[in-house]
């Protein structure tokens, strides 16, 4: 049920999107437990100029290879949320090549009322899932 949203600058390839994101699904699975068919995923492509990604003072050398992910999902703990840190930064870094400092997260939760899968219903609340 997580919805994740990639922001990229736009040049990498198919193949590479296809990684990327088979990379982060397989980072959400262990973290969250999610069903590998729970997928939902969505690709933006950006001018390099539209994307000003910085490292809020920590030190971090970004590239042109920097990915912004923002997960949208159900309440999580603490400890799940720091574990899908770590997953998708080692699936990205490992199966992407992509940098650690170039891997940027956020987390906004919401609940079972704010999803509609379709059929303009909230299947969480008619118990259809």
């Amino acid at each position: 049920m997580p919805l994740m949203r990639f922001d990229v600058i736009e040049g990498r390839s198919k193949e590479d999107l296809k990684k990327l994101l088979d990379a982060a699904h397989r980072g959400m699975v262990d973290a969250f437990e999610v069903p590998e068919k729970d997928r939902y995923q969505i690709v933006h492509q950006h001018a390099p100029e539209e994307m000003i990604i910085e490292d809020t003072g920590l030190g971090f050398t970004r590239s042109e290879n920097v990915v912004l992910i923002s997960v949208t999902s159900k309440q999580r703990t603490e400890e799940q949320k720091k574990a899908l840190y770590r997953h998708l930064v080692k699936e990205l870094h490992e199966q992407c090549g992509i940098s650690e400092e170039d891997i940027m997260i956020s987390l906004v939760s919401n609940g079972d009322a704010d999803w509609s899968f379709g059929m303009g219903e909230a299947q969480f609340l008619t118990g259809k899932l």
